[in-house]
């Protein structure tokens, strides 16, 4: 087990965030100058500088517990209408998928039923690139219907971790993925896999394309090569600024029961993708 308490991620603009102890020491550079989504925040981010990114970071500590062992873990609220956790968490309680794979901070994958887990991990993470263990936040994802692909490392492994879902005897089970090459090697041994490609700001052009041949659905993030796939393959675009792109009718599929479950109101209407009728991130990376 890691001796140093330790979690990395990317996140607002893609800066590299690393938090130690419950403390932000670390904030690189971002990617990308403005963010819509980021302006919404709680604690709003305007223009994305590293100061502004540690104001943030450290107010989701103090409000929420990040990187803590007494972080929040469930949730029944959204955060946005077509995120990644949103649409995943939707599944499982109409049924139409069977479980989920996702990550979380001070645990690494994590496999689950239970939809307001999901919520609550993934609406209030995103770009998780490294973490150490946490053990009462561990104890405490187990307690409400989670299983910890590796208790002792919090490794991350989304192969892995849908290897564990289909050996538990799940069927339909949904993933969250960074790398396309991760798709190809789950797809190849799971293909009932629902895969959602997430965090894609600053992806490769060859990448892009081969992650929207592979994943079901896929968050546009700030990721111009992701858009320009789209404007070739999608079948559906949910949300404007920051859209996610649904490349299979499975996919489309999964968009429209998170349509039919909400209260809100929606314009449906035949349109070329990618479109925005609304800032996009800036700029396009």
């Amino acid at each position: 087990m890691p001796d140093q308490d330790e979690h990395v991620i990317e996140a607002i603009g893609r800066s590299r965030i690393v938090i130690r102890d419950g403390l932000v020491i670390e904030v690189g550079s971002p990617m990308i100058r403005e963010c819509p989504l980021a302006k919404k925040f709680s604690t709003p981010v305007d223009i994305i500088t590293p100061e502004k990114v540690r104001k943030n970071i450290e107010g989701r500590i103090r409000s929420y517990g990040m990187c803590t062992g007494d972080r929040l873990l469930e949730s029944s609220q959204d955060f946005v209408t077509f995120g990644a956790s949103e649409i995943i968490s939707q599944g499982l309680r109409s049924k139409v998928l069977g479980a989920a794979v996702i990550v979380c901070e001070g645990a690494g994958t994590v496999i689950t039923l239970n939809p307001d887990l999901v919520q609550g991990i993934g609406g209030r993470m995103s770009g998780l690139v490294s973490t150490s263990p946490i053990p009462r936040l561990i104890e405490r994802i187990e307690a409400i219907g989670g299983a910890v692909l590796d208790r002792e490392t919090a490794r991350i492994d989304q192969v892995e971790g849908t290897d564990l879902a289909y050996r538990k005897g799940y069927s339909d089970v949904a993933v969250t993925i960074t790398d396309p090459a991760d798709g190809e090697r789950i797809r190849a041994k799971h293909p009932d896999t629902l895969i959602f490609g997430v965090h894609l700001t600053g992806i490769g052009k060859d990448d892009a394309f081969r992650m929207v041949e592979v994943a079901d659905l896929v968050s546009g993030c700030a990721s111009k090569w992701i858009r320009e796939a789209a404007a070739e393959k999608a079948l559906i675009q949910a949300g404007s600024a920051v859209p996610v792109f649904a490349f299979t009718e499975r996919g489309k599929c999964l968009v429209l029961e998170k349509v039919k479950a909400s209260r809100q109101k929606f314009l449906i209407k035949v349109e070329k993708i990618p479109y925005a009728a609304e800032k996009c991130p800036d700029p396009l990376v």
